[in-house]
């Protein structure tokens, strides 16, 4: 349903063409997580659910994929105004 979306989100992966919020580096880091098993989850992965911000209206979308030891891993991203790809937060599944 969202495979347009998540094809961005991996071009914007690939392309390196994204920011993590400071919320996402610390989820990521007090996870154990690196920045390859997020970026990896947004590869491998597909759009779980989409949410609007309730304060800025905007979408941002639950991408539910493998670390690189292919332990489950969400990211929650979307796309920013300027069209970069913005990591909100990281889990562990």
């Amino acid at each position: 349903m969202f495979d347009r979306v998540l094809r961005r989100f991996r071009e914007k992966i690939r392309r390196c063409d994204y920011v993590m919020t400071v919320h996402a580096e610390e989820e990521t880091d007090d996870d154990g997580l690196a920045i390859l098993d997020v970026e990896s989850a947004v590869l491998t992965g597909r759009i779980s659910k989409r949410q609007r911000d309730p304060r800025t209206r905007e979408w941002k979308y639950v991408v539910v994929g493998a670390s690189i030891d292919s332990d489950p891993v969400g990211v929650v991203c979307k796309l920013g105004p300027a069209g970069r790809l913005g990591i909100l937060t990281t889990y562990r599944e």
